[in-house]
Order: structure tokens, then C-alpha cells, then sequence
């Protein structure tokens, strides 16, 4: 009977080492000193516990990294499906296209290292191994090791744990190194220019506290909680089918019709969050036309479900990492990061400086912390500077990954004609893909600075 619990025991376990982290955080004043997530902390206890160092906890790697893959879309879809009223504020716009310039500024920094490393010093590499950084960096454990395990099958040896190995680098920089730069920022306010006053704008939000929005009528026999894993069940059979008919439709252009159709299932939690957002927007239809008379999806559970399904996300992240292979590509890994990681400081402040009339400190720690880890880094870090959320920040950032979500679909093709260009031996791909990263982020950044330009004269 002991085979029954092989689907589930690695989730049982990440269940342990999330309350060991919970444990420890409450006891020891260094966990929290330095804001880690207790998520962080029970991926590296099963990192430790687990098959790749004391070996007392017998964990499957592939269990586990199929645990990241599904958990990040439920997150997603999840989030999408929760019922937003409009926003005002011109800030979220703004955030949603500073989001995708890091994913390709990053991508750029990256893909130039891993070609410059692939043709000299390591001729081995994997050209675009490089791409992985704004996938481990700026969206996370879960679509690194999506598209790097989607890469496998083209080249990259050991690429969803590659993947993972660098986002939890991302989130090291995160933590070790943002910490040290919120404190200088704040010390150094004024002489950085960022000493602005931010009564402009300034409201109180609490984005952690969500309230209920429906209420399933007792007479339905069913609970609420059924109802939104039920939604979200639906939301991803839509998913899977969308993806399983695209796949079909890309056969007939070969090579490149292949590498795409794998690259979007490796991007299946924007697909998910497409139809989730599309299913929001008929329900809200049909409630308007009162055709529908029970607000189905709950804000409340709908924020607990994603924010627990991030929550083992980054724990089944960390637990999954190979040693072995991180000790085989840490030249390559470390020099990316590496420079992924100083990019990212003078980019969030460069951005953060030019984008906001308010709030600018603020904005720099949140986006640092997002575009080296998780949402939940972003805020965590925000939390120490702005306890009360009593900027807009936090706003900012979730409503602005929202809008980051189709101007970031372009990516997905970009990424499939570089990695095309290994698969089909065509080395000229990776310049032309270089070129429009380059023309799309120019692009991204003249919109950008011209709307803050446009409205600092309002």
C-alpha cells in the first residue's frame, strides 16, 4: 500500500520543512532581522534534509520540480480570477512597463555573457543559457525551471535545475544584498536625490488583508473553497487544451513551430492567466447583465490559495536544486548572476528615479526585491520601510505585473527563435533575436520616460 503515497509524499514533506521554518523564524531574531521569507528558509532546511547533502530525507527531484511547474500557474490563475476595481492610479501602467524592460534588459545582459562565454572559454555552453536569468531573476523558481526543462530536449543538460539554481541565486541576492541597500538608501535619502515628498499620491492600502467578495448560498451544499478550486481546476483544463491545440496548429512550421510550441508550454502560467482573466471578465459580464446572481469568486480565499501555492512553490524550488549540477556549471552560473545582480541594483534606482514622482524610495526596494526574487520579496523588503502600506507601492507592483502580462508575450517568440538557432544550427538567429530585444527594450524605455515626462507637465 506503500505506493499510494508516492504522489504525495514529497509535498507531505515540504509541508515539514515549512513548519520548521515557521518554528525557527519565530525563535531566532536573525531570520527576522533580515526579513527571509520562511518559505526561503524551509527550501534550503529541505535542500539540507534532503538527497543532496545529509541525505535523511529521500526526495524526488522530478516530483518536486513538476510540484514548481503546477503551483506557479495555480498561483497565477488564482490571482487573476480575484475581483479588481479599475485603478486610477497611472503608476500601475507605468510599473507594468518597467517590469518588462528588467525581463529584457536582463535577458540582453545575459544572452551577451552566455554567447561571449559559449564561443571563447566554454564551447560547450549552451548558447542561450544566458535567457535563464530573467526567468530565475525577475519571474521566478517556477519558469526557470519551466522553460529550462523545456530546453532539455534541445541541448541544455539539466536545464529546469539550472534554471532553479539561478533563482535561488536571485533570491539570495534578494535578501543579502537588499537588505544592505535599503539601509544605505535610507541613510544616503537625500544626497541620491530621493528625499521627494510623497504626499502626492499618498493613500493607505492593504493589499495583505483581502476581504471576502462571495458568498456561496448555503442551500448549494457546497463551500466556498470548493468553489474557487473548482474555478481554478476549470481555468487550467482550459489551459491545457489551449496549449494542446497551439502545439497542433505550430506542427507544420518545423523546427521553429516545435521549439515555440515547447516554449509556451514552458510559459503555460501566462496562458492560464490570459483565460483566467478572460473568465473574470465574462462572469463580471454576466453579473452586470444580471444574468448571473452569485459573485462566485472570493477575493479572500482566492488571495490565500495563490499566496499558499507560491509559498511551496519557492520551498519545492530550493528542496529540488542539484549540487552536482550547479558544481558543473558554476563558472557560468556565477558570472551571470553575478553581473545580473549589479545590473539590477542600478537599474531599479536609475528606473525608480525617473519613473516616480513619488514614493521613489519606496519603489526602488520593492522592485529590486521583485526583479531579484518573488512579489513576496518585493514586499517583504517594502515592509520594513513602509510597515503601515501607507504608499502605493505594494499596489503598484501587483496591478503592474498585470500589465506587464501582454506586453510580455512578444517574449515567448523572441526566446523561441534564440533557442531556434541552436536547434537548427543557425548561429545568425541569436543576432537577430539580440537585435530585437535591444529594439523592444528601446521601444519600452522611450514610452516609459515619455509618459513620466508627460505627466510631471499635468
Amino acid at each position: 500500500m506503500e505506493i499510494f503515497w508516492d504522489t504525495v509524499k514529497d509535498f507531505l514533506f515540504l509541508s515539514l520543512f515549512l513548519i520548521i521554518a515557521i518554528i525557527l523564524k519565530s525563535k531566532i531574531k536573525f531570520f527576522q532581522r533580515f526579513l527571509i521569507p520562511t518559505a526561503i528558509i524551509g527550501g534550503f532546511i529541505g535542500l539540507i534534509l534532503g538527497s543532496e547533502v545529509l541525505k535523511l530525507i529521500k526526495l524526488s527531484p522530478d516530483n518536486l520540480g513538476k510540484l514548481v511547474y503546477h503551483l506557479m500557474a495555480i498561483g497565477f490563475i488564482a490571482l487573476a480570477l480575484k475581483d479588481r476595481k479599475g485603478s486610477r492610479n497611472r503608476d500601475n501602467v507605468n510599473t507594468g512597463f518597467a517590469i518588462v524592460s528588467t525581463y529584457l534588459a536582463q535577458g540582453i545582459i545575459g544572452f551577451i555573457v552566455s554567447l561571449v562565454l559559449a564561443y571563447t572559454i566554454f564551447p560547450n555552453l549552451f548558447p542561450p543559457f544566458g535567457l535563464l536569468l530573467p526567468l530565475g531573476f525577475a519571474q521566478g523558481p517556477g519558469q526557470a525551471y519551466s522553460i529550462g526543462s523545456s530546453w532539455e530536449e534541445i541541448g541544455l543538460i539539466n536545464g529546469g535545475n539550472i534554471g532553479l539554481s539561478i533563482a535561488t541565486i536571485g533570491f539570495l541576492w534578494a535578501i543579502i544584498f537588499g537588505i544592505p541597500l535599503l539601509n544605505y538608501l535610507v541613510r544616503k535619502k537625500k544626497r541620491l536625490g530621493l528625499d521627494i515628498d510623497d504626499q502626492a499620491g499618498k493613500k493607505t492600502i492593504n493589499n495583505i488583508d483581502e476581504k471576502h467578495t462571495g458568498t456561496v448560498p448555503k442551500k448549494m451544499f457546497i463551500d466556498n473553497l470548493t468553489i474557487q478550486l473548482v474555478l481554478i481546476g476549470v481555468v487550467y483544463l482550459l489551459t491545457y487544451f489551449t496549449l494542446k491545440g497551439v502545439s497542433i496548429l505550430l506542427e507544420p512550421l518545423g523546427t521553429y513551430g516545435n521549439t515555440v510550441a515547447n516554449m509556451l508550454w514552458g510559459f503555460h502560467f501566462i496562458v492560464a492567466t490570459m483565460i483566467a482573466i478572460l473568465v473574470r471578465i465574462i462572469l463580471n459580464i454576466l453579473k452586470r447583465k444580471n444574468w448571473l446572481h452569485i459573485n462566485y469568486p472570493d477575493n479572500y480565499i482566492l488571495q490565500r490559495v495563490s499566496a499558499s501555492s507560491f509559498d511551496y512553490m519557492i520551498v519545492a524550488a530550493i528542496s529540488a536544486i542539484s549540487i552536482i549540477t550547479f558544481r558543473e556549471n558554476w563558472i557560468p552560473i556565477t558570472i551571470i548572476t553575478t553581473l545580473g545582480g549589479l545590473f539590477t541594483i542600478i537599474y531599479a534606482i536609475y528606473i525608480s528615479k525617473r519613473v516616480y514622482k513619488s514614493y521613489v524610495l519606496e519603489h526602488i526596494v520593492a522592485l529590486y526585491g521583485m526583479w531579484t526574487g518573488t512579489i513576496t520579496t518585493g514586499v517583504a523588503l517594502l515592509r520594513e520601510i513602509d510597515p503601515d502600506s501607507k504608499s502605493n507601492v505594494a499596489e503598484n507592483i501587483v496591478i503592474g505585473s498585470a500589465v506587464a502580462l501582454p506586453l510580455g508575450v512578444p517574449l515567448m517568440f523572441i526566446l523561441g527563435l534564440a533557442v531556434t538557432g541552436h536547434s537548427a544550427n543557425k548561429p545568425i538567429l541569436y543576432l537577430y533575436s539580440l537585435l530585437i530585444f535591444i529594439a523592444y527594450l528601446a521601444v519600452l524605455l522611450f514610452i516609459l520616460l515619455r509618459r513620466r515626462k508627460k505627466l510631471s507637465k499635468q
